[in-house]
Formats: structure tokens, C-alpha cells, sequence
């Protein structure tokens, strides 16, 4: 069964008042929020596809708009099973808006443990099955990578994944960091026709068992 969020300010996530917001908070602080506008359809279908078919809790980091958000609610994760955390206080406002049911916090990446255990959803139910980021990593210095990569598989089972895009052609997180942290990524697919055109990748525990995507939607 589909899940529907009710649009914000009479827009759909990418008309003019999701683009228009989006666009106010990069003229605010540029080096925090990663593009010029929100991520496109294509990019969208090609991350929520990674989610393992067993997935039903899932967080997202850097919420921006809801692209990302819409699309997994698209796809069956319930709104209720779904938790937001987007660090800027306008947007994070936008997407309360935007998706009343879903559970969406203002906060820190690296404080993932913590925002989940404050939600009434989420709180002692256990590991999350998957963490979606929309997060600029490939402009965060390795120390905040680190920080961030760790606090989100702090909260997944050994077979968990991290989905994350990037406007680079290869891994925004460096293979140093990668051995550090005892992670594997590939490459998941590539959205030529988003703005600028992003790759997707899946980072995973080295010593996990590959799951394969199979939520081949678009």
C-alpha cells in the first residue's frame, strides 16, 4: 500500500515553493546545503531502488525538501516507520509541513543514536533497516565523514546500508576512512538527467552479505 504525503504551500515537493525554498537556504549558507535545487525524480527512483526489500525502518539524513522523503513513501515505507533529520531550521519547518505523519527532527547527523531514541516511534524498537543521505558529505572535511558514516551504522544491524549521492563520479568518502570505519561501498547507478547529474552509492559493513536491491521501480 502507497503512502501520500500532503503537499506544503499548495506545491508538490518540486514546484516552485520547494525550489524557491531550497534555493533561499544555499544563498544563506552555501558550503551546508550540497546543490542549487532539490534532487530530481530520477535520483530519487535510483535510491530509494537500493533499499533492501525487507526494509521498513528507515531514517533519512538531510531531508531538504522531501525528494527523497516522497519517494520512499512512494514506494511502502510507511510514515510512521520513517524518521527525518534535517540540521536546517527552515527546511526542517518546510518538511513538518510537508509530511505531517512523518516523524521529522531538527538535529545533528551525528547525534542519530540520540534523535532516535527520542522518537515514541522509534524509541527501543530496535535497529533501523536502512539510512538514506542527502547529506553534502563530498564537501565535509574526513573528520565529519567519519562522525557521521559511524553514527549511522551505530544504529543498523550488521547487514544494514547507508545510501548516499554524490555530484562526483566516484566514492565521496575516501578508502582510508572507509578501512577505518570497516565499510565497503559500490556504486548503485547514475542520474544523468538530475541537476547537476549525481551518482548513487551503498556503503555497507565489510563483513556483512551483500543483500541486492530489489525495488527496481523506473
Amino acid at each position: 500500500m502507497q503512502h501520500r504525503a500532503k503537499p506544503a504551500g499548495g506545491g508538490n515537493g518540486s514546484g516552485p515553493s520547494a525550489t524557491l525554498t531550497f534555493f533561499r537556504q544555499w544563498l544563506k549558507n552555501p558550503l551546508s546545503v550540497a546543490a542549487l535545487s532539490p534532487s530530481g525524480k530520477q535520483l530519487a527512483r535510483l535510491m530509494v531502488r537500493e533499499l533492501p526489500d525487507t526494509a521498513q525502518r528507515v531514517v533519512e539524513l538531510g531531508g531538504g525538501t522531501g525528494v527523497f522523503t516522497q519517494a520512499m513513501l512512494d514506494s511502502g515505507i510507511k510514515p510512521e516507520h520513517l524518521l527525518v533529520v534535517e540540521l536546517n531550521e527552515e527546511l526542517h519547518k518546510f518538511l513538518q509541513n510537508r509530511f505531517p505523519d512523518v516523524g521529522v527532527v531538527c538535529g545533528d547527523a551525528r547525534e542519530l543514536a540520540t534523535l532516535i531514541e527520542q522518537q515514541p516511534a522509534f524509541a527501543g524498537a530496535g535497529p533501523v533497516d536502512a539510512v538514506v543521505s542527502g547529506l553534502g558529505l563530498l564537501s565535509m572535511p574526513r573528520t565529519l565523514q567519519r562522525d557521521i558514516l559511524r553514527a549511522a551504522f551505530a544504529v543498523m544491524p550488521a547487514e544494514g546500508r547507508m545510501i548516499q549521492f554524490t555530484y562526483g563520479p566516484v566514492s565521496p568518502v575516501p578508502r582510508e576512512t572507509l578501512d577505518e570505519l570497516g565499510l565497503t561501498v559500490r556504486r548503485g547507478g547514475f542520474a544523468w538527467w538530475n541537476i547537476p547529474p549525481a551518482s548513487v552509492f551503498v556503503f555497507q559493513r565489510s563483513r556483512s552479505k551483500p543483500i541486492p536491491p530489489v525495488r527496481r521501480g523506473g
